[in-house]
């Protein structure tokens, strides 16, 4: 029996990054071979066992065939004589498929090396067209590579473009294309996944509500799905938090109902996204906002003092006052790309910010204390507001 450090570890320590999951291959063994050493299972399609101190994934080696469609329709045999070389010829890229001994020798049958050093993500074998996720899997790491000069190679690319034109892309489950692209919203550089997948015929078919910006022409870039991928460069440089990346991914998704005209739209397109996606709510709260307000925001200065009253309640920010910020830092993005400056202050979010200061400090405890009760103290405390801000 034979352990060897395999997969996204060796790869990130050639890569001198940070290591955050450790996964082993165990050849020569039987499953009772690693149950008599302490090891729990928790495989079920194949043995996975967690050693029994440091709780790391062992996997016995195995090779699997296509039974099916889509991404579980696969045999997998792991008996005793499957070599660590057929193991590492299952993985998706040769980045991955490169593995380490006790000795910290590499055994890189597939030139994974080779390809790290020349910064490509390439395809270990013909094998790679049986799984449908790779395709996303692919994208995702042309994402989170994209800083350290990653691409992906031709021949790669051409083979993801004849799985969509085959149709296995489209038995992916939304579960498993929303938690890949979650995955590639928490990236360096997530524009890229959406990108790749719109290069290889993708987008139109997994978000064709992104997918229809690109024809949709705008005055600042060649196209609003351009635009949008350049205002989620941005927006990933100025915050970690996902839901602010999905919402200005999605922030232009009405732009063909001209939904942000009204004060409180059907928001179409981000419904069926989301509802078709199964998009989690706190992803949908921001992104429901960004639709509806980012327009308006963008135009504060021609707002009058009761509308931007109106437009503070409609972001519920009495209670949620977080919403207000997530809400500027997606609006700051899109200005990003029409000012290329990233000096110039966005003069929007200083004069809600000031608004929201002063209709803040208006006190609900004086309007009580003077008499004013149930729906009254709404009333009264909007007109405070707005008569602050007026003056």
């Amino acid at each position: 029996m034979k352990k060897y450090l395999v997969g996204g570890a060796v790869r990130d320590i050639l890569l001198k990054q940070p290591v955050t999951d450790r996964d082993w291959v165990v050849v020569g063994a039987k499953p009772h071979d690693l149950l008599q050493e302490g090891y729990v299972q928790v495989g079920k399609d194949f043995p996975v066992f967690l050693h029994p101190k440091t709780k790391e994934e062992y996997a016995l080696a195995r090779t699997e065939r296509k039974s099916g469609l889509g991404y579980t329709g696969f045999i997998c045999d792991f008996n005793e004589n499957i070599t660590l070389q057929q193991d590492l010829e299952r993985r998706d890229l040769t980045i991955n498929a490169i593995a380490m001994d006790e000795n910290q020798q590499l055994i890189d049958p597939f030139h994974g090396v080779r390809d790290i050093n020349q910064r490509i993500l390439r395809h270990v074998s013909a094998a790679f067209t049986e799984d449908p996720l790779r395709v996303l899997r692919v994208a995702r790491f042309a994402a989170r590579f994209h800083h350290l000069g990653f691409t992906i190679a031709t021949e790669t690319l051409n083979l993801m473009q004849k799985m969509v034109i085959d149709g296995e892309i489209q038995t992916l489950t939304p579960e498993r294309v929303w938690k890949e692209t979650e995955k590639a919203l928490n990236t360096k550089d997530p524009q890229i996944f959406f990108s790749v997948l719109r290069e290889i015929g993708a987008l139109a078919i997994l978000y064709p509500e992104i997918d229809i910006l690109f024809s949709i022409p705008n005055i600042h870039q060649q196209n609003l799905g351009q635009f949008t991928l350049s205002a989620l460069k941005y927006v990933s440089e100025m915050t970690n938090e996902n839901e602010i990346r999905f919402a200005t991914l999605c922030c232009h998704v009405e732009t063909i109902n001209n939904a942000v005209k009204s004060e409180h739209p059907h928001l179409i397109q981000l419904e069926q996204l989301c509802q078709r996606c199964k998009i989690p709510n706190k992803y949908q709260k921001i992104a429901n906002l960004a639709c509806r307000y980012c327009e308006l925001i963008h135009n504060i200065g021609n707002l009058s003092a009761t509308e931007i009253v109106t437009l503070l309640n409609n972001i519920d920010v009495w209670r949620n006052p977080h919403h207000l910020q997530q809400l500027l830092i997606v609006c700051c993005a899109d200005a990003k790309v029409i000012n290329h400056n990233d000096r110039q202050l966005y003069q929007p979010k200083i004069i809600l910010e000031k608004a929201y200061q002063i209709a803040k400090s208006v006190s609900i405890k004086e309007i009580i204390a003077e008499g004013f009760v149930g729906k009254d103290i709404q009333i009264e405390l909007n007109r405070r507001r707005i008569k602050a801000l007026s003056n």
